[in-house]
């Protein structure tokens, strides 16, 4: 499942480095991920770095991109030109 950054954010600005897929950036009022690139730290981290770093919890799952641990790493995989 891709992750998502609700109306909880601060723009605090430590999540956006910590992404290895360059999925976050600022969006119309607060950071926002793209789902095409989250793979929630699959193949990288056995943890999501965005959710490690952030001060006030507003990273969660998102419900509208649910995905299984195995096609988060085929995802990971593809990203990284490893398919």
């Amino acid at each position: 499942m891709s992750l998502l950054i609700n109306d909880q954010c601060i723009n605090c600005d430590v999540c956006e480095p910590e992404c290895p897929n360059n999925a976050i950036s600022m969006g119309a009022r607060i950071y926002v991920i793209d789902p095409g690139l989250c793979t929630e730290c699959v193949g990288h981290y056995d943890t999501p770095q965005c959710k490690e770093v952030c001060p006030v919890d507003c990273i969660v799952s998102d419900p509208d991109h649910a995905e299984s641990p195995e096609a988060l790493q085929q995802k990971f995989l593809r990203l990284t030109g490893q398919h």
